[in-house]
């Protein structure tokens, strides 16, 4: 696929994720067959952001088949999509289960194929009112789709008022972040180090998209702003320009997330500022 059409088509379905429009289901459906494999993973992220609002018959249909994919981070973002949809992705358990034991799969999938059979199953307990499930903010007895919609946002019991108040204060949360960037790069985004203008300049220079600590990633149970994101190689940065004992300890957690997650890592510091080009050059030369 032609790389121009292929960036279309991927911010097109990022777009249609972030719409809250069931209307789109179809369209997604359609770009889970894209040829290029970045196309379906973002298709299948878009379609499980769509939990609680499309149709749930149809996007789990569309997105079992997913779990077969020959891509490893397809199969990924198909497994986190289904668990959204609770008790109604019970006809993927069969293929998730397969997946939980697999021997040539990724540990990462492994890893999430056990977690979304958790979420479903639980859910599906919660539909037949064998289980009782309450929200971790306002104690309210939860819906299985507000179960699973919430596991899957955030790893915790959230009824959907009390999902939309965390949301927000989340979002509360990422202004002040934007506070706190002072310095501006070249291209005349706003950063918080010397360090990550330096990036950001490099990336501009070399015509390499990015999108600078844009929005939280939840990884495992963690909310994580990465740095950089390389949308065309799918690829993360973080600086680690601080050297505290506590923020070694942090370093070492969120790069561990990173790893388990199956996540394309580079780690770029302090000491590569002299040649910070060769550096973040090289390194992503491995993902090409």
């Amino acid at each position: 696929m032609d790389s121009k059409l292929e960036t279309q088509f991927r911010e097109r379905a990022v777009e249609l994720g972030n719409s809250g429009d069931p209307s789109a289901l179809p369209e997604l459906i359609e770009l889970t067959r894209s040829p290029a494999a970045n196309v379906r993973r973002l298709a299948a992220s878009a379609i499980g952001k769509l939990a609680g609002l499309a149709d749930a018959e149809k996007a789990v249909s569309a997105l079992v088949p997913m779990l077969r994919d020959a891509k490893p981070q397809v199969r990924q973002y198909a497994v986190r999509a289904l668990s959204a949809y609770g008790s109604a992705a019970k006809p993927a358990l069969h293929d998730l289960r397969d997946m939980a034991i697999s021997p040539v799969e990724k540990e990462y999938n492994n890893n999430g194929a056990k977690r979304a059979i958790g979420i479903i199953e639980e859910a599906s307990r919660i539909e037949e009112r064998q289980a009782v499930h309450c929200c971790q903010r306002c104690g309210v007895e939860l819906e299985p789709d507000e179960f699973a919609r919430s596991q899957k946002a955030f790893q915790r019991p959230f009824c959907n008022y009390c999902f939309d108040e965390v949301f927000m204060e989340r979002r509360n949360f990422e202004m002040k972040v934007e506070l706190q960037k002072k310095i501006r790069a070249k291209d005349g985004t706003w950063v918080q180090s010397d360090g990550e203008r330096l990036i950001a300049e490099i990336l501009s220079a070399e015509n390499i998209r990015y999108r600078y600590d844009e929005r939280f990633r939840i990884l495992d149970g963690y909310a994580i702003r990465p740095d950089f994101y390389l949308p065309e190689f799918d690829v993360y940065i973080e600086y680690w320009g601080m050297n505290t004992a506590d923020y070694k300890i942090g370093m070492l957690k969120k790069q561990k997330l990173y790893q388990q997650q199956g996540k394309r890592l580079i780690s770029l510091y302090p000491d590569d500022k002299p040649r910070m080009k060769q550096v973040l050059m090289e390194k992503l030369e491995q993902y090409q």
